[in-house]
């Protein structure tokens, strides 16, 4: 057996499941739009990390963008990226789904801007939005999607994975917080999984010194990427 399947069998001996929750499959058309699009955006949070953090591998490699497809033709439109800047900033909560959010809020609100929206007309646009991550949100974070009212959030990396490459994460599931936020005025719908074939690698190498660094930079003597 896995090993990382065995710890969470175990833990689930004595915590109630968070982690083993099943979501739809990703390749699904949901909500009108295909796979071929769900993966053109997730390989888009791919690549803010290096238009925010200019590294081709940044140690937390987690990028987030934007997207509106309610109202937009063929894609969809890019409304803002972000990523995690924890160690430009020194701010512990700048995750990159935290980063995005407060983005497309001063994108949204600029008065010179192309949207020029009012605060309470910003807040209201995000039910328009979907947020792609290139891995399962934090609680915190997850629990900012809620807030903000997304219409859907895309995840490709889960928290089981990260977990089992070494990452520290508090262990509850997108889909748990979801679950517990049935107070909130807004709906917004859970796909995991997308492209994670693709997202996974950006996670793989930080704690697995047999692991190759992504394309593009190379393992420093600390273990960290250059």
């Amino acid at each position: 057996m896995n090993p990382c399947a065995l710890c969470i069998l175990l833990l689930g001996s004595f915590f109630p499941p968070a982690l083993c929750i099943t979501t739809a499959d990703p390749a699904l058309f949901i909500n009108g739009i295909p796979y071929s699009t769900r993966s053109y955006w997730m390989r888009r949070a791919n690549k803010a990390l290096q238009d925010v953090t200019r590294s081709l591998c940044p140690f937390a490699a987690f990028g987030t963008a934007i997207v509106n497809h309610t109202y937009a033709q063929g894609l969809g439109d890019l409304i803002c990226i972000g990523a995690n800047q924890n160690g430009q900033t020194g701010n512990p909560s700048l995750h990159g789904e935290i980063a995005a959010i407060a983005n497309c809020t001063a994108i949204l609100t600029d008065p010179k801007g192309r949207f020029r929206l009012t605060p309470s007309e910003a807040q209201a646009a995000f039910a328009d939005l979907t947020l792609y991550t290139n891995a399962e949100s934090c609680p915190m974070c997850a629990s900012a999607i809620r807030w903000a009212g997304f219409r859907e959030y895309v995840y490709g990396t889960s928290i089981d994975t990260l977990i089992c490459k070494g990452w520290g994460q508090i262990r509850i599931a997108s889909v748990d917080v979801f679950r517990a936020s049935f107070d909130l005025p807004s709906r917004t719908r859970l796909m995991g999984g997308v492209l994670a074939n693709e997202t996974d690698p950006y996670f793989l190498w930080q704690y697995d010194p047999t692991y190759p660094c992504p394309r593009g930079c190379s393992r420093s003597p600390d273990g960290m990427s250059s």
